[in-house]
């Protein structure tokens, strides 16, 4: 069988689907990679390294993707390559199920099987494939990073002989991976740490690297069975808008990192907390792409409210490519493996598999 992925290389997408370790993993099983050129050059991978892997290099696109029986990508291809797949062939991605309902249902008529990973079980056997645990971890750290490059201050606490420079003080909302991977990044920087979510199980995690983890009084554990978090009652709302009002005054950078599966990020941070906040005070939101955690929230621009410096980009990930390649491929490659009969080559698409059942979409 034949396993290929396509470039996605463009504005808002530097990372690739295999790299040349896992390449010669996917041969190692009994697959045959196909690759286009310079699939990997904008990350710093010529050719040759895939060739030494044993990847096979086809400059043709169309071709590849008329040759292969897996087909595995970061998202949904193109209409015009959508057209080209075939009965029987297999996409594995992210496929935003959600937003792209109609696609999937044009493939899935077309008898194509389509996986989407970000629907992968929170069980442990699938926890080598989480591919939103891994990317939302590099996300995290960048988000604080990027945050304490704009903050015109210093972070951790200096004494000198010219007197004391206070720590910085940090806000991070929602502590699912990719906060408590901020609260981590943020401490060890130096700063005064603090966080927030609706689900209580996160409070033991949040103080456990370090930060005070701020409760709305009467506080429910507000998670699904999954592990994410609930849509709020309005009296929550009102109690959390409270706390975060007379929170943020004293904050230096916020940490926007709270999202709903298939819905829109949940406004937390309101123009009038942004207007109450100290000049030169900065907001990160990784929520920005699905709408954003703040009122003022605008992708891939610097929104400045009252000296306040709100950023939030489509792709962080954009600016750690090679790390979240890496990871991403061998994500992939263990959901391949799993899915992957090597006995008799080919794909098992076995539903009493909780794994195979909550990633396949139709």
């Amino acid at each position: 069988m034949n396993i290929c992925s396509i470039s996605e290389y463009n504005k808002t997408e530097k990372r690739i689907s295999i790299t040349p370790d896992i390449a010669k993993k996917y041969i190692d099983l009994g697959l045959n990679v196909i690759l286009p050129e310079n699939y990997g050059s904008h990350l710093g991978i010529n050719d040759n390294e895939f060739i030494d892997s044993g990847a096979d290099i086809i400059s043709d696109e169309n071709e590849i993707i008329n040759k292969s029986d897996i087909i595995i990508q970061l998202g949904l291809l193109s209409e015009d390559k959508l057209s080209l797949i075939k009965e029987n062939q297999t996409i594995i991605g992210i496929l935003d199920p959600h937003k792209n309902k109609d696609k999937i249902q044009t493939l899935s008529k077309k008898k194509i099987n389509t996986f989407s990973l970000e629907l992968l079980p929170r069980i442990t056997r699938a926890q080598s494939m989480d591919i939103l645990s891994s990317q939302a971890n590099l996300a995290g750290y960048k988000a604080v990073i990027e945050s304490f490059a704009t903050f015109e201050k210093a972070v951790p606490m200096m004494m000198t002989a010219a007197g004391t420079i206070p720590a910085a003080k940090v806000l991070v909302i929602g502590a699912g991976v990719a906060g408590l991977q901020a609260i981590a990044t943020a401490k060890r920087m130096g700063a005064i740490v603090f966080a927030t979510d609706v689900r209580m199980s996160s409070k033991e995690q949040v103080e456990s690297l370090g930060a005070k983890f701020l409760m709305v009084d009467g506080s429910e554990n507000l998670e699904t069975e999954g592990g994410y978090a609930k849509e709020t009652s309005e009296e929550f709302k009102i109690k959390q808008e409270e706390l975060l009002s007379e929170t943020l005054k004293k904050i230096d950078v916020v940490i926007c990192t709270a999202l709903i599966p298939g819905k829109k990020a949940p406004v937390i941070v309101k123009e009038q907390m942004i207007n109450n906040m100290k000049p030169g005070s900065v907001i990160y939101d990784l929520a920005a792409i699905q709408g954003g955690n703040t009122a003022l929230t605008e992708v891939d621009k610097l929104v400045i409210k009252n000296g306040v410096k709100i950023m939030g980009e489509a792709n962080i990930l954009n600016k750690l490519p090679v790390s979240a390649s890496s990871l991403y491929a061998k994500n992939v490659f263990n959901f391949v493996s799993n899915l992957y009969d090597k006995e008799n080559k080919k794909i098992n698409i076995n539903l009493e598999d909780e794994i195979i059942l909550k990633t396949i979409v139709k």
